[in-house]
């Protein structure tokens, strides 16, 4: 029998070198990974992790893939977030905590990690909800984002509300649909916010049964068209979980569109 592509969610690793707080509640908080050796400083990596914006799932079930990237030579921090179900959840919580985040992580893992963190925005490394978190950043803070490495993300809210993924995950991150309350779409959504100036790498397994990669080629042809530096990589066998799983045939593929986003870095 196959492996269950779902294990890597609790698959244990080991625990981060330490955490800092970017806010003042208890998940305005973020995870920071040494890297491996003792190379040169390094940008900040930061994963943004995924599941639909809902409190059940937090930054754990990232674990495995931070401490891959870090192995990779690089500080690595785990950005938590306020999520849907919880107080200050949703909009405008959720993506204001991630940019908070975003824009504070490098100074903070920079005092907290000597000599190991090199100036710049930090790469980010979004999976699936947290994708679209990652893509949001990159819109509305391209300042402050260097890179963005989007693992089958939710690049398209109204797309997204449309096909009730996970169930009225989109309805409750922004309370409602797109006409209900178009001012968060047009806020929020990645493919309202078309191009994302930072440099892009969008990866997406065809066998995606959470977020169709149907998605992933449209945003990708329109942020083309539109003059970004964006493109796509499509795993035929892959699924949704393989592209955080440092275990799965779709790692190489994954750490290859990562070092792409290096070049000038």
């Amino acid at each position: 029998m196959p492996a269950d592509p779902r294990a890597v969610l609790s698959r244990p690793a080991p625990a981060p070198d330490l955490t800092v707080s970017y806010g003042d509640h208890p998940d305005q908080v973020a995870d920071l990974r040494l890297p491996a050796g003792a190379g040169p400083a390094r940008r900040l990596v930061v994963v943004v992790h995924g599941g639909f914006w809902r409190a059940e799932y937090d930054r754990r079930h990232t674990d495995p893939l931070a401490v891959a990237l870090a192995a990779l030579g690089h500080p690595v921090a785990q950005v938590e977030y306020r999520r849907t179900g919880q107080p200050g959840g949703g909009w405008p919580g959720t993506p204001a905590d991630l940019l908070t985040g975003v824009t504070e992580l490098p100074r903070l893992a920079a005092g907290a990690l000597p000599g190991r963190v090199a100036a710049g925005p930090p790469l980010l490394v979004g999976h699936s909800a947290g994708g679209h978190l990652a893509l949001y950043a990159a819109a509305t803070a391209p300042a402050a984002v260097g890179g963005v490495l989007a693992l089958a993300p939710v690049s398209n809210l109204a797309e997204a509300y449309r096909l009730d993924l996970d169930e009225g995950a989109v309805a409750a991150l922004l309370g409602g649909g797109p006409a209900d309350f178009p001012e968060r779409y047009a806020a929020t959504d990645p493919r309202a916010l078309v191009p994302v100036s930072s440099r892009t790498v969008v990866i997406h397994g065809a066998c995606d049964r959470q977020v169709p990669i149907e998605m992933s080629r449209e945003f990708v042809a329109a942020g083309r068209a539109a003059g970004g530096e964006i493109r796509l990589v499509e795993l035929p066998e892959c699924e949704h979980f393989g592209l955080i799983d440092p275990e799965s045939p779709a790692w190489p593929q994954v750490t290859a569109a990562f070092r792409s986003l290096l070049k000038d870095h």
